[in-house]
């Protein structure tokens, strides 16, 4: 997801291959939880992981990576597991700036999560798709509040302070300063 929320124009066909991906994780994952043996949905997901990490769906845009950098905090301070963190902070983060360029959530909320609202709907059609992406993640058995890992806000300026350090904000979707992070996890809570 970090690669395809970027405000880089005129990229669909990058988009629409990370759309396809994301697609097939959202639909093999549930299932290798189940069945962690199963050649064939591993190598999907394996699949998928190598064209997102060798630059292939990076090209042509600028991706976002914010919620990496407030993940990896939550991850130092608390021994908290990555995906774990992602699935709390990520859905935190779309609440915080989707405003930003609403029609690239549609975008995503249609194409990746098949709602087919009105599209002048949109702050319904991006409600229902926050609630789809916290139900998947909650198939998966990951947390998607703080407060369901025992963390609570007594560190958020810590480490929203610590996620800067030789940056000055995160992210390209929207630059993110101190208070912005903050924000983030307070949604997270």
């Amino acid at each position: 997801m970090e690669r395809y929320f970027t405000q880089v124009d005129k990229v669909d066909f990058t988009d629409r291959l990370l759309e396809a991906s994301m697609k097939t994780v959202i639909l093999n994952a549930p299932i290798a939880v189940n069945e962690q043996y199963d050649y064939n949905i591993m190598a999907e997901i394996m699949w998928v992981g190598t064209l997102a990490h060798n630059g292939l769906l990076n090209t042509g845009r600028i991706g976002d990576w914010a919620s990496h950098h407030i993940e990896h905090e939550l991850s130092a301070l608390y021994n908290l597991t990555h995906g774990a963190g992602l699935s709390i902070i990520t859905p935190a983060w779309i609440k915080y700036v989707y405003k930003e360029n609403i029609d690239k959530f549609i975008q995503f909320a249609h194409r990746v999560f098949d709602i087919d609202f009105a599209y002048n709907e949109k702050e319904r059609i991006i409600t229902e798709m926050i609630k789809r992406l916290e139900n998947w993640y909650k198939s998966l058995d990951l947390p998607i509040r703080l407060s369901e890992v025992e963390i609570d806000s007594s560190d958020f300026k810590k480490m929203a302070e610590k996620c800067l350090i030789g940056r000055g904000t995160t992210g390209n979707f929207k630059k993110l300063g101190l208070e912005d992070i903050c924000n983030i996890y307070k949604l997270a809570l």
